[in-house]
């Protein structure tokens, strides 16, 4: 593969396991839960997204798609309405999920095999590059990966990209405080002094870092 196409398959295929590891663990009622005015749910966004990498990667190339529900073009009018965004009663998570791992798998083969330069139809009639499509899948898939970070912190507080992800202290106290500087509650001399107290706090870290960036 060229280096091109490794880099926006490895960037596709990092942000497809990340939100399969947002999902992991929840129960069934967890996953269906709506978390946000709107509707947005864990199992929805899985459901959605087997549908654009289906549609965008597979089935714009005439590539051969499994007997999947979200892959077979399905007519239903509630489609209008939100209907590839929640899992009905006759959906099983595990199955929607598994479903979600095969169109990945699929369109993992169709940008190893074919050429960025590709040519295929969207399914508004439109000529696409396969490159195009990687690309909007993939902002697509950042984007609602995006959602279910959120989702997820909202159910039972996994936050970060993958396993043993740092991104945010585990820490309630420190949570705490910065939540209070977000909302005011203490001002930057307070918040500073409090960071700076703390056990693993490196005071010559930050100098290092304007050092190496004036040189940069």
């Amino acid at each position: 593969m060229t280096a091109e196409k490794t880099l926006l398959l490895n960037l596709l295929s990092d942000v497809q396991r990340s939100l399969l590891w947002k999902i992991e663990g929840l129960s069934d009622e967890e996953l269906r839960r709506p978390m946000t005015p709107t509707g947005t749910n864990l199992i929805g966004i899985v459901k959605h997204l087997t549908g654009i990498t289906y549609g965008y990667l597979v089935a714009a190339f005439g590539r051969e798609q499994p007997a999947d529900r979200m892959a077979d073009g399905t007519d239903d009018e509630e489609l209008w309405f939100g209907l590839d965004l929640w899992a009905t009663p006759d959906e099983s998570a595990a199955e929607l999920v598994a479903a979600y791992e095969r169109a990945c798998a699929a369109a993992a083969r169709a940008i190893e095999e074919l050429e960025l330069e590709t040519v295929g139809t969207h399914h508004t009639g439109n000529a696409v590059t396969l490159r195009e499509m990687i690309l909007t899948v993939l902002l697509d898939t950042t984007r609602h990966t995006g959602h279910a970070d959120v989702v997820r912190e909202l159910t039972d507080g996994r936050v970060g990209q993958h396993a043993g992800d740092p991104m945010s202290p585990d820490d309630p106290e420190y949570l705490r405080m910065y939540r209070a500087r977000i909302t005011g509650e203490i001002d930057r001399d307070t918040w500073m002094a409090y960071v700076r107290s703390l056990p693993d706090c490196d005071p010559a870290a930050w100098e290092e870092l304007k050092a190496r960036n004036k040189k940069g």
